[in-house]
């Protein structure tokens, strides 16, 4: 059992080391290079077999359908992962190298499954990684410099490829494990085959609930934002301006900004509001949108090109500005509704009702739910750094001073908080833990459900594995022995 709770550990943290690889760029030839065969007539093939003699000499350390490891490429994972914070002690380098084969043998046969990833969803996340790594370090010039790149185009591409490839495995593995459930006495039959020394133990939890008070935006706030809109839509139709430069100049959407606001929008796979979606469908190629409202502001959309089910779309967002009475009145009503609560006169919850404006957690009576578990409890160790700066000195029940708060979608909020519920860390009680128990036993179930999905693949599957590396010893049958 306690090797099991160590498989499952191990997976976490790959998952984890999985992010890293995403946002840490490799500056070398990716492992996950495809093997090109030559195009040329009367000329003979080259097979796996003799490609992998000609690049010995490079260092590759395993072949895995039609794709390669090199050694250079687990060196790489360490550092990637050292350097993401994730601790690599644990990790030995063979369970590297075998993470490694793994996810070429999903991307292997994520392409044998006829396994299409998004393009522009794909893009789409690099245009957003790329915005948000410029912005931390300073500016895109600094973030080539850094990644040691000639052009921001082989950034660019570096990291598509790598986006691609671990998307391609994520859905494959998650088609191999897509309809795996577990019963109930599936589930008890896992918390009994835990011996009771080695049963896991939860560390203390928190039931967390807030009221969220939004400063109101006045109607002629709003009316100047349509009014600039309509002036920006109307110099372009007019006097020819470029939608492109007023999105870079004005648009306060931060993510697509830099890109003139453009985004690609597929019919098949819902991204943006609804509102959005349907005022940018409903446009011919060309056209401009009037002014229309969403949760984040105002928008004009340009609908730039229909390639089949994707849309090419340019917009500009403005939100109208938030006037100083609107804030003192928010924050006042909060107080009094704060004052409410401690002098008894109505419970948190009933308030949360009444008052909050957050839609989310109002009809819960204002109770977070956990985006990790989708429960309302939170483990105090793995809890935000912020929300627990916010709670960590709440007693149970007693209700927070006034914060002053922010999204991307509000510049100023303010809320309250109260911890509802606290369970101190205990041993894993079936009962009052059944949820959790749950979670790990699927979690099991699915294990299984991909080691047997891998040996029966590697079989069918051409894998060499070279040199030293043939002296790991593999939990699947890399090596192929019978």
């Amino acid at each position: 059992m306690q090797l099991r709770m160590d498989n499952l550990k191990f997976i976490t943290n790959m998952k984890y080391f999985a992010l890293a690889i995403v946002i840490l760029l490799s500056s070398q030839v990716m492992a996950q290079e495809i093997i090109e065969e030559p195009k040329e007539e009367n000329v003979k093939t080259e097979t796996v077999f003799d490609k992998q003699a000609r690049r010995k000499i490079d260092g590759v350390a395993a072949v895995v359908g039609d794709f390669v490891v090199l050694d250079s490429d687990i060196d790489r994972q360490f550092e990637m992962l050292a350097a993401s914070g994730a601790s690599i002690e644990d990790i030995t380098r063979c369970q590297m190298f075998g993470k490694l084969l793994e996810d070429k043998l999903l991307q292997h046969h994520a392409i044998q499954d006829s396994i299409v990833v998004n393009d522009a969803e794909i893009r789409a996340n690099v245009n957003a990684q790329l915005n948000a790594f410029a912005q931390q370090i300073g500016s895109m010039e600094k973030l080539i410099e850094y990644y040691k790149k000639e052009t921001e185009q082989q950034l660019r591409d570096e990291m598509y490829e790598l986006n691609k490839s671990n998307r391609m495995a994520s859905m494959m593995q998650q088609k191999i494990v897509e309809e795996i459930e577990v019963t109930p006495e599936e589930v008890r039959q896992f918390y009994k085959s835990i011996p009771e020394d080695e049963r896991p133990i939860f560390g203390t939890e928190l039931r967390v609930a807030q009221i969220v008070v939004i400063p109101e935006t006045s109607e002629e706030e709003k009316q100047k934002v349509i009014k600039r809109l309509e002036d920006f839509k109307a110099d372009v139709l007019d006097n020819g301006a470029s939608f492109t430069v007023k999105a870079t100049l004005y648009s306060e959407d931060t993510g697509s900004k830099p890109n003139g606001g453009k985004y690609t929008l597929n019919r098949t796979r819902p991204q943006m509001v609804k509102e959005f979606r349907e005022v940018a469908f409903a446009l011919r190629e060309g056209e401009i949108s009037d002014p229309f409202e969403t949760e984040f502001g105002f928008h004009i959309i340009l609908l730039e090109k229909i390639r089949g089910q994707e849309y090419d779309i340019r917009h500009i967002l403005l939100r109208p500005k938030v006037t100083q009475q609107a804030i003192d009145e928010a924050k006042a009503l909060l107080e009094k509704t704060r004052e409410s609560i401690v002098n008894g006169e109505i419970t948190f919850a009933e308030a949360a009702r009444e008052v909050s404006d957050e839609e989310e957690t109002k009809f819960e009576g204002g109770l977070l739910i956990n985006p990790e578990t989708q429960d309302y409890s939170f483990e105090l160790t793995k809890m935000e750094p912020e929300l627990y700066a916010q709670i960590q000195n709440l007693k149970e029940n007693e209700v927070s001073m006034i914060l002053t708060d922010s999204d991307r979608v509000n510049a100023t909020k303010f809320k309250i908080l109260t911890v509802t519920d606290r369970t101190d860390e205990h041993e894993a009680d079936f009962g009052k833990d059944y949820l959790k128990i749950q979670a790990l036993a699927l979690q099991e179930k699915q294990l299984k459900a991909v080691e047997k999905w891998q040996n029966e693949k590697i079989i069918e599957t051409f894998v060499k594995i070279n040199g030293e590396h043939r002296d790991c010893d593999f939990n699947s049958n890399w090596l192929k022995k019978q």
